[in-house]
């Protein structure tokens, strides 16, 4: 991987990230989940690469998460896209106006994000959804890519689970951001204020929708729907029409 690399916009980003095989344990993890599919999807063709961010380039929300889902991402090459974590990151964004169906099951269901932009610190399907610090620092290349061509407009950022916030402050601290000390501590609803010259980056912190922070009554739909709005606000995203 050249490190040095500098891509015009994300869509260039986007078509090398997906051809990225730097991670020999996840490389052979997504590959073997696209044979070994889970029954329900047998029929199915499975993305078994790396996944992209989804959304506009000149997105001015950006959400981050954890990495694609096996089953979910992994199959179907969108983030938060066929499985249980994204129906209730989508019904929740759909509340909150961020987008323009309730649902994301397959990449050509019309699915339409208003002003922002969904990524994650990792971007293959990691074995029990846990990538290892080399992992995550070796993804971390992509990440640093993304953000610094969203930074034009993003102006506020969420970050699903202290993996998200951590690696988000991480990486804009690497990018010139200031990030208050000690560094700001991971609590849902919890925010910092990020400064880069006369620009300025609000990060919010929510749970993560995994399965059992959502079934367990951890993370509501109301909760995550109050972070979106907070941060829609802060960054000044508008409903199509508004």
């Amino acid at each position: 991987m050249d490190t040095r690399r500098r891509f015009r916009d994300l869509a260039e980003l986007d078509a090398h990230l997906i051809d990225c095989r730097a991670c020999p344990r996840l490389v052979e993890w997504r590959e073997q989940v696209t044979r070994e599919k889970r029954r329900a999807f047998a029929d199915q063709e499975y993305w078994g690469r790396p996944v992209p961010g989804l959304g506009p380039a000149d997105a001015r929300l950006l959400i981050v998460g954890l990495a694609p889902a096996a089953h979910g991402g992994n199959r179907t090459g969108r983030m938060f896209t066929g499985d249980q974590s994204g129906d209730f990151l989508f019904s929740a964004m759909y509340l909150a106006g961020l987008v323009n169906q309730p649902h994301s099951v397959a990449m050509d269901d019309g699915l339409e994000l208003f002003g922002t932009r969904i990524t994650a610190p990792v971007h293959c399907a990691p074995p029990q959804n846990k990538p290892t610090v080399e992992e995550r620092d070796r993804c971390s290349y992509w990440l640093h890519g993304e953000l610094e061509l969203l930074a034009p407009t993003v102006r506020s950022v969420i970050t699903l689970g202290v993996f998200g916030w951590q690696s988000a402050l991480r990486t804009f601290g690497a990018l010139g951001w200031t990030v208050p000390r000690p560094a700001p501590k991971f609590g849902h609803g919890a925010s910092t204020i990020l400064t880069r010259g006369d620009a300025t980056l609000e990060v919010f912190g929510c749970y993560h929708v995994s399965q059992h922070n959502t079934f367990t009554g951890r993370l509501t739909v109301d909760m995550l729907v109050e972070v979106l709005q907070r941060a829609a606000e802060s960054a000044g995203v508008r409903r199509p029409g508004e």
